[in-house]
């Protein structure tokens, strides 16, 4: 369970505002038009959530998170979806192996800690 503080204690969000404020410009640089969308991947970011990027064909939505994958030295990958995808296309089954008595871990959930 988190702490939470009280009335009386302080944090200081500078530093976090600071970065934030980098990367915002950071990826301005590539991304033009997009500020408010940008700014919500950052709080996404900020707090830990998760985004799905919907829009028409063309307008960016690769390159934006791309560029904020680049911002943060991070690596990038891309999945096209179709109409006829399932979850477990993207995540994979664990699969029970009976002679070692272990599940096998799909590869795209191996590298998530």
């Amino acid at each position: 369970m988190v702490d939470m503080p009280n009335e009386t204690s302080k944090v200081d969000v500078t530093p976090v505002a600071g970065l934030a404020q980098e990367l915002q410009q950071n990826i301005g640089r590539v991304i033009v038009g997009k500020q408010s969308v940008v700014e919500l991947m950052l709080v996404a970011l900020l707090c830990e959530g998760h985004v799905l990027l919907e829009d028409v064909p063309g307008v960016g939505k690769t390159m934006l998170a791309k560029s904020l994958a680049r911002s943060l030295d991070c690596s990038f990958a891309r999945i096209q979806f179709t109409p006829d995808l399932l979850p477990t296309d993207i995540t994979g089954v664990s699969v029970y192996n009976q002679k070692t008595s272990d599940f096998r871990t799909p590869a795209i959930r191996r590298n998530y800690r």
